[in-house]
């Protein structure tokens, strides 16, 4: 198999445009590529799920040990005649969980795009940078994003003064993956999306060396040691809300459910009338903002997801998740909608990133997930806040700024900070056995749950 990632020299270098470029290629070849993104990304590697039809899935090195991180990357590529990793930010950027970091763990060669435009020679300069400010690096080439052709003879002899490998140039072309905040815009709302990557397949066959991608020679993933799975008391079937305003959703996480023995049923809080027959419930993130009249007007739903809740239910609310359980929603134009009342308060709008990064939260109680003091990294990015952040848990920051966010009880964890459950399987453990607890005390069967 071969495996590569790209990365950027920062961010918009343009590495989300050349990765769809190459998967689209590979897979229009009639491969079978695996994708994976750097980072807590959710929309680049559902983008690539959507789109261009490949498995993908994050390798994040702040989340995951060594360990784990390449057990994500061998399991999911395997059987795959290639393995595209997406960085992400710049490629030294973000410390332990940068991209360098991510390919120094799983033994990945990294070929480098960088933005040309309004650059000749001094590409050379970016060049040598990258490769020398850090080693080892395992930079094995580049791709010159948005290089006038004429310039491509100058690339290529940069290439060979520096001892590295050319892999080829992207042209300035009209072809624009929009993006919103921190990513793309989700595969839903672009138009004529599928033309769009079609066409940067055909780019990327004409004018990227995927021959030379494909011909890489790589050593085999560096040894490590399986992740346990927990086991479980009972069988537990769990909702969790899955549409266009509720997307960001790791698909780690549910696959480690589904091998600790849950069943996993998904709902859409856009246009299902009721909950699915379950014993838990997730609430994931999203952009509930943007359809936020639509999920006011499902009173049936969002009825249904308080009486349950507020029944015992166990349930896990991360952000746009844990902002559809507020009383109400005030919209960017103003206008206030009703949501499902758990939460007492108001989200609302800001003009800028709120919390944005990776945290460590602290355990102020025992709650659903951990014991009080127990640890559980988190990032948070969104530009809403709430008159209602909760107390729950103690974030912190590597550059030690702090504070206190979410709702916590021995059923409830509902806040901005998004979570990843294979960074402790014990988080899972602890969810999942209480719902066992809920199925039990409502009298329901909770070893037998495949013929709701």
């Amino acid at each position: 198999m071969s495996r590569f990632m790209i990365a950027g020299t920062k961010s918009g270098s343009g590495k989300t445009t050349v990765t769809c470029a190459v998967l689209s290629a590979l897979k229009k070849r009639g491969l079978d590529v695996a994708s994976f993104k750097c980072g807590p990304d959710y929309i680049d590697p559902m983008f690539h799920r959507q789109v261009i039809g490949v498995r993908s899935h994050n390798l994040d090195s702040f989340f995951c040990d060594d360990d784990t991180l390449r057990y994500i990357l061998c399991e999911n590529s395997r059987g795959c005649s290639a393995a595209v990793i997406e960085g992400v930010m710049g490629f030294y950027d973000g410390g332990d969980a940068s991209a360098h970091s991510v390919s120094a763990i799983t033994g990945t060669p990294v070929i480098l795009v960088i933005d040309c435009k309004g650059m000749s020679d001094s590409i050379g300069a970016v060049m040598s940078g990258f490769l020398n400010y850090r080693k080892p690096n395992n930079i094995i080439g580049f791709i010159f994003n948005r290089l006038p052709e004429k310039l491509v003879p100058l690339a290529k002899r940069l290439c060979s003064e520096l001892n590295t490998g050319y892999f080829g140039f992207l042209p300035q072309n009209d072809i624009t993956l929009e993006s919103r905040h921190l990513g793309l815009v989700t595969a839903d709302e672009v138009r004529d999306i599928s033309d769009k990557v079609a066409m940067l397949g055909e780019l990327a066959e004409k004018h990227l060396c995927t021959d030379s991608m494909l011909a890489l020679e790589n050593t085999g993933i560096p040894a490590f040691a399986p992740p346990c799975t927990p086991t479980l008391s009972g069988s537990p079937v769990i909702a969790a809300a899955r549409d266009k305003a509720f997307c960001f959703m790791y698909s780690e996480s549910i696959e480690l459910l589904e091998k600790m023995g849950c069943t996993v049923r998904f709902f859409s809080p856009l246009t299902d009338s009721r909950l699915p027959d379950a014993d838990g419930l997730l609430l994931c993130g999203g952009y509930p903002e943007l359809y936020a009249e639509e999920l006011s007007r499902n009173r049936s739903l969002l009825d249904s997801i308080r009486e349950r809740i507020l029944g015992g239910m166990p349930v896990i609310a991360e952000c746009g998740g844990f902002m559809y359980l507020h009383e109400r929603l005030k919209a960017a134009d103003g206008r206030v909608f009703q949501m499902a009342g758990v939460i007492k308060g108001e989200v609302f709008p800001t003009s800028r990133l709120q919390r944005f990064g990776y945290i460590t939260m602290t355990a102020a109680e025992d709650n659903l997930l951990c014991k009080r003091g127990g640890t559980i990294k988190a990032h948070e990015f969104h530009y809403w806040d709430s008159t209602s952040c909760g107390s729950g848990f103690t974030a912190e920051k590597r550059d030690g700024r702090s504070w206190s966010c979410v709702h916590a009880s021995k059923t409830m964890y509902a806040g901005f900070p998004h979570i990843y459950l294979c960074s402790d399987t014990g988080i899972a453990q602890s969810f999942a056995e209480a719902c066992i607890a809920y199925g039990g005390k409502n009298g329901q069967d909770i070893t037998d749950k495949t013929s709701r």
